[in-house]
């Protein structure tokens, strides 16, 4: 009857708010968790017959969780350089285990970003998830198979003993006098190198080799140009390869200017060596010889090394490389490259964080720890690199706060707490009209 029908009615009201108002509770209960998505309430009929012009059946009310997970929270600064978050789409891929070829253990997807290595050096989040990213080879390169989970590994920032750079660009721009007496053609290779011709402007330049030791690198120019081609200097470059003191020649070139002083590639005059190799002695430790390119202008530009009435100068130079460097910091970029940074001013990727994004995110299965799986409604995840494909960007020294609104959650619980009230005040209603009812046989 319908009297009993709205009893039950009231006591699916009651079940409703006082589901809802445990939502509340978790909410306001997580308002400082980090990464947390707050969840609602939305209510729904239940229907139990469809109603007639003349009769009503009641259903009462059921109730739905419905999580926000695509909301962005509030991103705050941090100390730790480890700690990140998501500013936009996306989650970061971590794991239960510490070694996901371990036994057990599954991959979570979160937005909690407090990061921090653990005692060997991998990085966990407060929940205890340990962080997955590509490991970055020695060529700069990631897995070619980005959607492939396995390709991932934990996140190791230690094991980072130092780094040496070895010098491979030389970039110079100088004036040679275009004023200065020329020596002539008889100029003999190696006479510089070996002291029976003085050069007209010699400059040094200090260059590292892979093991990180560092050399001297000499440059000695010597005006050669005669009759029909004036403006032609000699330039041999020496280094002293086995340590014993002594310079040998590396190369031997001719540096050709046009009449205006500028650099003249195009006419043939000038040996055009983009590269110098230096054989290195297998007594001072390096293994293979070393390739370093040499870059001295463009064809009739003064951008490089020119040749003007001035005196002979070295105006600036760039020479690439560093010695060995102990290891110093971690910094993450917002494309999540993990970049080891030295103390010798050098650094080097070493791992890349991917995002994993969803078709459906406020889907998602919610698990302990501010964490989350796939289910069917959420769709498949999908591996990207931050800031491509629609994934958001990660912020470094900083973590996503919590969605949850104090003061909208104050107000829906005292609107669930009336509603619950009103619930209960349907079934004290009924029970009197049922006791009515059974009065009238008395």
């Amino acid at each position: 009857m319908s009297l009993t029908a709205a009893m039950f009615s009231g006591v699916s009201g009651l079940a409703a708010q006082s589901m809802s108002m445990g939502m509340i509770s978790d909410n306001i209960s997580n308002a400082n968790t980090i990464g947390y998505k707050d969840t609602r309430a939305v209510f729904s009929t239940l229907v139990t017959e469809a109603a007639t012009d003349t009769t009503y059946s009641p259903g009462g009310v059921i109730v739905h969780p419905s999580m926000r997970v695509d909301r962005q929270g509030l991103i705050t600064a941090s100390s730790t350089g480890t700690h990140m978050a998501i500013a936009g789409n996306g989650f970061f891929v971590a794991h239960t285990l510490s070694d996901p070829a371990g036994t057990g253990g599954n991959y979570v997807f979160t937005r909690a970003g407090t990061f921090e290595p653990d005692a060997q050096g991998r990085l966990r989040n407060a929940q205890g998830y340990f962080l997955q990213g590509w490991k970055v080879d020695v060529n700069g390169n990631i897995p070619t198979n980005q959607s492939d989970l396995a390709a991932l590994q934990p996140v190791n920032i230690s094991g980072l003993t130092g780094n040496a750079e070895a010098t491979s660009t030389i970039e110079l721009k100088a004036n040679l006098e275009k004023s200065q007496t020329s020596f002539g053609a008889g100029y003999v290779p190696g006479d510089m190198a070996n002291g029976t011709t003085t050069p007209h402007f010699v400059r040094s330049f200090q260059i590292y080799d892979s093991v990180g030791d560092a050399h001297a690198l000499t440059f000695n120019y010597l005006k050669t140009g005669t009759g029909a081609n004036p403006n032609e200097w000699t330039l041999e470059i020496t280094a002293d390869v086995d340590g014993d003191g002594n310079e040998d020649v590396l190369s031997t070139e001719v540096v050709a200017f046009n009449a205006d002083g500028t650099l003249d590639l195009s006419s043939g005059a000038t040996t055009q060596t983009n590269n110098i190799t230096i054989p290195w002695a297998a007594s001072l430790g390096i293994e293979s010889p070393q390739n370093i390119t040499l870059n001295f202008g463009s064809d009739d530009q003064s951008d490089g090394f020119t040749h003007f009435a001035g005196i002979s100068e070295m105006v600036s130079s760039d020479i690439n490389g560093a010695l060995f460097g102990a290891f110093d910091s971690v910094h993450i970029d917002e494309e999540g490259n993990v970049i080891a940074k030295f103390d010798n001013g050098t650094s080097k990727h070493i791992y890349k964080i991917p995002i994993a994004t969803f078709p459906n995110p406020n889907e998602l299965n919610n698990l302990s720890g501010n964490a989350f799986d796939e289910t069917p409604e959420s769709g498949p995840f999908s591996l990207r690199e931050a800031t491509l494909g629609g994934s958001g960007r990660i912020i470094s020294s900083a973590t996503e706060a919590s969605t949850v609104d104090i003061a909208e959650e104050f107000t829906k619980m005292i609107v669930t707490q009336r509603s619950y009230s009103a619930a209960s005040k349907i079934i004290t209603t009924a029970d009197e009209m049922l006791e009515e009812l059974i009065r009238i046989k008395r």
